[in-house]
């Protein structure tokens, strides 16, 4: 009653060993097919770890920067501008990530929450009064009398540039670890698991527990089971070309490090510029908002103070390095694995599964 090991001779097996068989041959391709992924899985996944850690690094160096500005050259707000300093870099942090955000919109944010100190603390440090309303109305005027000129889109278009290769890259990442998983879960048909039984366990029907598939028939046979999983061969070579164009984009024009080690300077020309338009932002802010009410014996406004370049330090170097030298190593790694889904039935038909170095070996028929 044999209905895949059916042989002349006479027989050991039984149809419940036939159905044992192929649970056995299933639960060890998926073995198989998981213990092959693994190495490629383990490098991507260290790789979304090593960039995501790079990212914060920068991220932190760019934020410690501009916190640091506000206490250096503008002392009276710097204890106010800590909270829309810290909740811009959350933003940028999340835009990498994938979440539904816009740099312009973080930038934006910020330069709405920045407008009401810089008027307040820097061009009238005579204000007082700051109610809730007049903060509002400070926050939405910036965006009609635009008090920190051309600054504000320039950081926008700069980020933005710098920023969009490291969101597609980090979520190309998290669509290789999809893939990978998906086919690692990719269900035998029963057609496939009768040829696996065939040709791994049928010759042990004729006691010849010794004689393993010959490499050619071993080959048709994985091939066939694999066919669904080898025809992502196309998608995956175009998909490692992607992540090629990323990283050269993320190190060349549009380089993130350079963006975000920028942003303190883009920050600082912007407060200038609206410190220098300060009476005419004045005169506007009057007719739209009213006149808020002044400390006695009005004060100067703050003075101006240019703030000279920051040497690199130690910390951005290091994070800039670590980041070069990790997207250069990963797409290294990845290229090499172009032909992953290509070559897998020759990696499963490869090691201890074929006889390669013997005269005789199973057809699938007989030994041969």
């Amino acid at each position: 009653d044999l209905q895949i090991c059916q042989h002349r001779a006479p027989t050991c097996c039984t149809k419940k060993m036939e159905e044992s068989y192929q649970a056995a041959v299933r639960r060890e391709r998926a073995q198989s097919i998981q213990a092959l992924n693994f190495e490629l899985k383990y490098m991507i996944v260290g790789h979304i770890t090593a960039f995501q850690e790079a990212f914060e690094s920068l991220l932190r160096f760019a934020e410690n920067r501009t916190s640091s500005l506000f206490e250096t050259a503008y002392r009276p707000m710097a204890k106010e501008a800590a909270e829309p300093v810290k909740e811009l870099f959350t933003d940028i942090s999340l835009y990498i990530l994938g979440a539904e955000t816009t740099v312009e919109s973080a930038v934006l944010r910020f330069f709405d929450s920045l407008f009401p100190l810089v008027y307040s603390r820097l061009i009238n440090p005579g204000i007082t009064d700051l109610s809730e309303d007049y903060t509002e109305c400070l926050r939405l005027t910036r965006q009609d009398i635009n008090p920190f000129g051309h600054y504000s889109k320039n950081m926008v278009t700069e980020l933005s540039k710098s920023l969009w290769a490291s969101r597609m890259l980090s979520q190309a990442l998290s669509l290789g670890i999809e893939v990978i998983n998906t086919t690692e879960h990719a269900a035998l048909t029963k057609e496939c698991s009768r040829a696996l039984v065939r040709m791994q366990y049928c010759p042990h029907c004729q006691g010849l527990t010794l004689i393993r598939p010959c490499v050619g028939y071993c080959l048709n046979v994985m091939r066939g089971c694999l066919a669904s999983v080898s025809e992502l061969d196309t998608q995956w070579r175009e998909f490692i070309a992607t992540l090629e164009y990323l990283t050269g984009e993320m190190a060349a024009s549009h380089d993130l490090e350079v963006a975000l080690a920028g942003m303190w300077n883009s920050i600082n020309e912007a407060i200038l510029h609206a410190q220098l338009n300060g009476p005419q932002l004045s005169a506007t802010v009057d007719k739209v908002c009213g006149q808020p009410r002044q400390q006695e014996g009005n004060l100067s406004a703050a003075s101006i103070v240019p703030v000279k370049a920051v040497p690199e330090t130690q910390a951005f170097v290091m994070a800039h390095t670590s980041l070069n030298n990790k997207r250069r190593e990963f797409i290294n790694y990845m290229k090499r694995s172009r032909t992953f889904y290509a070559s897998i039935a020759e990696r499963l038909c490869d090691g201890d599964l074929v006889m390669r170095d013997s005269s005789t070996c199973w057809n699938g028929e007989d030994v041969v």
